[in-house]
């Protein structure tokens, strides 16, 4: 589903785990990853090999029409439980983020940018979520290549 929003016009560029997408018109850009590896658990019982979801992507948004740039998001490819928070770690911190359906977020350009922060230095971050089922799904994603894709999407989208 997250991919939809991206696809059609939308230049890829590979870098290394995350890829930078340029969209024209109006000029747009984000920077995503998917995760290296995934667990799964409901009820204390392992079902990594049983869960049915869309693509897991964290993504950071540039969509400077609106000013929005460098904005945090993550979909778990399914839908969270209700007023539930995702949680995203890197190097010892913790970060949350809200959800809505499939989709969650930083918050705040300023959250966003703490959170972008700790990704240019750390080697890994942890998101875990849980889905509306219940299920607590935990994505790990390389942050090789990072610091690369976010440097070009801001020269690229970030005026």
């Amino acid at each position: 589903m997250a991919f939809a929003l991206i696809s059609g016009a939308a230049y890829g560029q590979a870098q290394t785990a995350w890829s930078v997408y340029v969209q024209e018109d109006p000029t747009q850009c984000w920077v995503t990853s998917l995760p290296a590896g995934t667990t799964a658990s409901r009820d204390g019982v392992d079902v990594t090999n049983d869960i049915s979801r869309d693509d897991a992507v964290l993504f950071i948004s540039f969509w400077p029409a609106d000013e929005r740039l460098g904005e945090v998001s993550y979909t778990g490819g399914y839908p969270f439980a209700d007023g539930s928070v995702v949680t995203l770690e890197v190097a010892g911190t913790t970060f949350e983020l809200f959800t809505e359906g499939p989709m969650s977020w930083a918050g705040s350009p300023a959250a966003d940018a703490r959170i972008i922060a700790a990704l240019r230095e750390g080697s890994e971050a942890v998101v875990t979520a849980v889905s509306g089922r219940g299920t607590e799904v935990i994505d790990t994603f390389s942050l090789t290549g990072f610091t690369a894709a976010i440097e070009d999407a801001e020269v690229r989208c970030s005026s």
